[in-house]
C-alpha cells in the first residue's frame, strides 16, 4: 500500500546540517569509491562527448548549456548513489548488481516519472538557451574562442551570460525544489512520485535559508567541475550525491 503524503513528516534543518551531509557524504565516497568515482568518470566522458560533438558540427553554442544542464539531471542521475549511502547507513552489503536491482525495485515506475520530469527540464533549459542566443547572435556562429572574447568583452555578450544564466538558475532551482527530497524519498519508502515532489516543495519551503544555501554550494561544486575541464565533476559529483542523501535523511523523518 502507498503511503500517504500525511506520513512525510518535513523536519527543520539547523545551521550545521548543509556542512555536516558533505562531511557525511565525503565519508560514503570514501567508504566505498568504486561507485561514485565510476559514475563521475561517466558523466565526465559524457561532458567530453558533448564538447567534441559540438566542435565537429559548429553548434558551439550548445555545449554550454548542455554542459550546465548536469544541475538539472544530477539528482536522478545520482540514484545509483543514494542507495549506496543507504546501504552503508544500514551495513547492508554492496555491489554493483544488488545497488541497480534495488534502485530499480525501489524507485520502479515513480523514479522513472522523475526522470521525465528532469529530462523535460533539461530540454526546457537547451531550447531557452538556443532561442536567446538566436535573439542576441542571430544565426551567426563565431568560433568558440571569438564567441567567448565576445562574451565577456562586449555588453551585448555581458547581458546575453547574465539573463542566460538567471533564467538557467531559475530552471534549475524549480527542478532542485521539486528533486531534493523526491528521489530519494522514492528510494527510501513506499510512496508516489507526485507526493515525493510534494514532500520536496515543502522542505524547502520549511527551510528556505538552508536549501537556497544547499542550491549554492551545488552551483559551486559543479562550477569548479566545468572550470576544471570537467575533470573535477569525478569527484564532485558523486560527493553531491552522497551528500544529498544525508540532506534527504536530515529534512524527513523517518
Amino acid at each position: 500500500m502507498r503511503v500517504g503524503r500525511d506520513a512525510i513528516v518535513i523536519r527543520k534543518l539547523n545551521k550545521d546540517d548543509i556542512f555536516n551531509s558533505i562531511v557525511e557524504g565525503w565519508a560514503d565516497l570514501k567508504a566505498a569509491p568504486v561507485y561514485g568515482l565510476t559514475l563521475g568518470l561517466l558523466h565526465a566522458l559524457g561532458g567530453w562527448a558533448i564538447i567534441a560533438f559540438a566542435a565537429a558540427t559548429g553548434l558551439h553554442y550548445f555545449a554550454y548549456p548542455l554542459l550546465s544542464g548536469i544541475a538539472i539531471i544530477a539528482p536522478f542521475m545520482a540514484a545509483a548513489l543514494y542507495e549506496v549511502s543507504r546501504r552503508l547507513e544500514r551495513g547492508e552489503p554492496l555491489g554493483w548488481g544488488l545497488v541497480l536491482r534495488s534502485v530499480k525495485q525501489s524507485g520502479g515506475r515513480d523514479l522513472g516519472w522523475m526522470a521525465l520530469v528532469s529530462i523535460f527540464g533539461l530540454i526546457i533549459w537547451v531550447d531557452f538557451a538556443f532561442f536567446l542566443y538566436l535573439m542576441f547572435y542571430g544565426a551567426h556562429m563565431p568560433n568558440p574562442v571569438a564567441f567567448i572574447q565576445e562574451a565577456l568583452s562586449t555588453t551585448n555578450g555581458l547581458i546575453f551570460l547574465l539573463v542566460g544564466n538567471l533564467v538557467g538558475g531559475v530552471i534549475a532551482f524549480f527542478i532542485f525544489s521539486i528533486t531534493v527530497v523526491s528521489c530519494p524519498l522514492l528510494l527510501d519508502r513506499d510512496v508516489d512520485f507526485v507526493s515525493a515532489m510534494i514532500a520536496s516543495v515543502k522542505a524547502v519551503a520549511a527551510n528556505p535559508l538552508q536549501m537556497l544555501a544547499w542550491a549554492f554550494v551545488i552551483a559551486l561544486m559543479l562550477a569548479f567541475g566545468l572550470l576544471s575541464g570537467l575533470l573535477g565533476l569525478i569527484v564532485v559529483l558523486p560527493l553531491l550525491g552522497h551528500a544529498s542523501w544525508h540532506v534527504y535523511r536530515k529534512l524527513v523523518a523517518p
